[in-house]
């Protein structure tokens, strides 16, 4: 929900910069300041410990109409609904295997995006622990900013600050636009409700046979982020699941017969 009732700023904009579980408040107005200087508004919030804050404030040094159109999401994949592509920033694996890109590399990947019309999000996690397992299963590829080893670990603002700086020149630079397609590929939300049809699906046609589903689930997920389908596509993938469900449902019931 939006904090004011302040005018949205009139040019709309297809990234979204979003903060999962901050837990100090300086940080998210630092954040505000970092994108603001470069020429973004777009800041979502998930679950922030302390949100309204005199710090918030304070920190953002003026930038009030980046605060004004602050949006708060109770989870990741309420934050990034309607996104293309999600990009998760994050100094830790955590046995999340994920395509992995510099932030160069993944402005060549998003600009062409951003320039086709699509929306994307670029997740930050939590100050201490970063992005968990369940945040990162959102996003499709991950980035690291480059750092020394024994000292990786950047600030919050400063890793937003640093992606908003990449992502400003990328923007002014030639970086050509993506080739049209037929259909866009489809939105986080819309793959995500058919991660959980897929996977129910699965658990009903007893695939796992009492084998924990996990490792399963996470290469499912890795495989349809790297195939992109369209909503068409993806119609046709539920309407598989949904006769797959059909049939082991009558085959139950010839058994209980």
């Amino acid at each position: 929900m939006n904090q004011s009732t302040a005018a949205i700023p009139p040019a709309p904009q297809p990234v979204r910069f979003v903060l999962a579980r901050t837990s100090h408040p300086g940080n998210i107005g630092s954040a505000a300041r970092a994108i603001r200087t470069m020429g973004f508004w777009r800041l979502t919030l998930v679950a922030p410990q302390r949100f309204p804050d005199p710090q918030v404030n304070a920190m953002a040094a003026g930038a009030d109409d980046v605060l004004a159109n602050v949006v708060l999401a109770g989870s990741v994949a309420a934050a990034v609904v309607g996104c293309t592509r999600v990009y998760g920033l994050s100094a830790r694996r955590r046995g999340v295997n994920l395509p992995e890109l510099d932030p160069r590399g993944a402005m060549a990947e998003m600009v062409p995006l951003l320039r086709g019309g699509a929306e994307v999000a670029l997740l930050f996690g939590n100050e201490r622990a970063g992005l968990d397992n369940d945040e990162l299963s959102v996003c499709h590829a991950m980035i690291r900013i480059p750092s020394v080893e024994e000292f990786s670990s950047l600030n919050l603002a400063q890793a937003v600050q640093v992606m908003a700086w990449e992502l400003r020149m990328a923007m002014l630079g030639t970086v050509p636009a993506a080739p049209a397609a037929h259909e866009a590929p489809a939105s986080a939300d819309q793959v995500e409700r058919f991660f959980e049809h897929l996977f129910a699906t699965l658990h009903a046609i007893d695939f796992h046979k009492g084998r924990s589903p996990q490792t399963v689930e996470l290469r499912l997920r890795r495989l349809f982020h790297r195939a992109a389908p369209d909503a068409h596509e993806l119609r046709i993938l539920h309407g598989i699941l949904a006769d797959a469900e059909r049939m082991a449902r009558l085959a139950k019931e010839a058994g209980a017969a």
